[in-house]
């Protein structure tokens, strides 16, 4: 099961319509997407919501919420665009009526393009940017020339529960020969195809995920490897993610492009 995380957000402010407000938002607003996993009974928006929370949290690091001078108004650019390419941010006024003991300062109010007069007439001069992943942008493409080393015992000991059941039963030497196989393979396939590649942002840092297949005559990876760049010749890679894991991270940085990587 995958957790929604939205502790720092919500500890900055109230959100009065926070399900209808995340709805509107991804049937309503922004370019469409799909933010729920192909499992889902019932539609929640979970990719989504997830991604709100770390974009904050990237941005609260960066300094760029923004806030009136009388701090009676904030601001942050959500990262996400309308269908035609227009800057979506959230918005928020000073909590005006809080609970005793409440300490959040700001209520949520709307996710508003950057035309929206609401917005312009607070923040026309000093609209936030978006979140930076992009420091070093030589980190998000892989280099075929490089050599990726696999910590093999540590991945299947540390991640056992992530890989299909089949393979949860093996032994370790049938375990072991599956995994190496799959990681020679996309080594391989990576090097004359870079989009393979996705990059994803986690514990503050840019990492590559690369599928791995198990299953006999499957089109859909089962696991994702997570691949470090340890310098200009070497990447490593010490765990794998279930594909959930996977889009959850990668979203926080683009909408992956690459067709393995699906909710």
């Amino acid at each position: 099961m995958l957790i929604i995380i939205k502790d720092q957000l919500f500890n900055f402010s109230v959100f009065p319509n926070y399900e209808a407000s995340i709805r509107f938002l991804a049937d309503n607003l922004a370019d469409k997407e799909e933010w729920d996993f192909s499992d889902v009974l019932v539609k929640n928006n979970s990719i989504l919501k997830n991604y709100l929370e770390f974009t904050f949290r990237k941005l609260r690091q960066e300094r760029k919420i923004g806030y009136t001078a009388d701090n009676k108004f904030a601001c942050f650019n959500t990262g996400l665009v309308t269908e035609n390419l227009e800057d979506i941010f959230a918005f928020f006024e000073i909590y005006k009526n809080p609970r005793p003991g409440f300490t959040t300062p700001y209520c949520f109010k709307a996710f508003l393009k950057k035309s929206e007069n609401l917005l312009l007439r607070h923040f026309s001069h000093n609209l936030p940017d978006i979140a930076d992943f992009f420091e070093k942008p030589e980190l998000l493409i892989f280099n075929p020339k490089s050599d990726l080393i696999p910590d093999i015992d540590h991945i299947i000991r540390d991640n056992i529960a992530r890989f299909p059941t089949h393979l949860q039963k093996a032994d370790d030497s049938e375990l072991r020969r599956q995994l190496m196989g799959s990681i020679d393979e996309i080594k391989k396939k990576v090097r004359t195809n870079y989009k393979i590649a996705v990059p994803q942002y986690y514990d503050g840092k840019i990492q590559l995920l690369l599928p791995l297949y198990f299953t006999s005559g499957s089109s859909n990876p089962d696991v994702a490897l997570v691949v470090h760049k340890l310098n200009d010749k070497t990447y490593t890679a010490r765990t794998c993610l279930t594909l959930k894991m996977a889009d959850n991270n990668a979203r926080l940085i683009v909408k992956p492009q690459s067709n393995w990587l699906k909710p």
